[in-house]
């Protein structure tokens, strides 16, 4: 899952950007960045970057996670996901209470809208569901 969403590139772009800012108390958000970066700056072409910081915030973070048993990448990803949303939000109101919200952020009159993230940005859709009959191809 990691590997994966490294190399979805405005994920990783999103995630080394956060690295640069100014250093907040660390999240799974902050370990996520340093592995990233320990990646991108990495002078081998071939290796291995093990993730423990990583791992470690991971584990205290939810209780799942705090065991060697093999986990359900879906379950993970959705972990990590809503995990990063939630943090990048409780920011983005910390930052509106302090008078610090900068016009580059996605803002507008729906409060719902005034909530996305670059996470929401760069995942969120819509799925849609039809179903066309095979002879005269009619959709239910």
């Amino acid at each position: 899952v990691l590997q994966a969403l490294y190399f979805c590139r405005p994920f990783r772009e999103k995630v080394l950007a956060y690295k640069v800012q100014p250093r907040k108390k660390e999240s799974l958000l902050t370990c996520l960045s340093d592995l990233f970066n320990s990646i991108a700056t990495q002078k081998k072409k071939v290796g291995v970057i093990p993730p423990k910081k990583f791992i470690s915030r991971l584990r205290k973070e939810n209780e799942l996670f705090d065991n060697y048993m093999q986990q359900d990448a879906h379950e993970f990803l959705n972990y990590l996901l809503n995990t990063i949303a939630d943090l990048l939000q409780e920011e983005k109101k910390q930052e509106k209470q302090n008078g610090k919200l900068q016009n580059g952020s996605i803002e507008s009159e729906e409060g719902d809208k005034a909530d996305l993230t670059w996470v929401h940005e760069i995942f969120q859709g819509t799925l849609t569901n039809e179903t066309r009959c095979l002879n005269c191809e009619a959709v239910r």
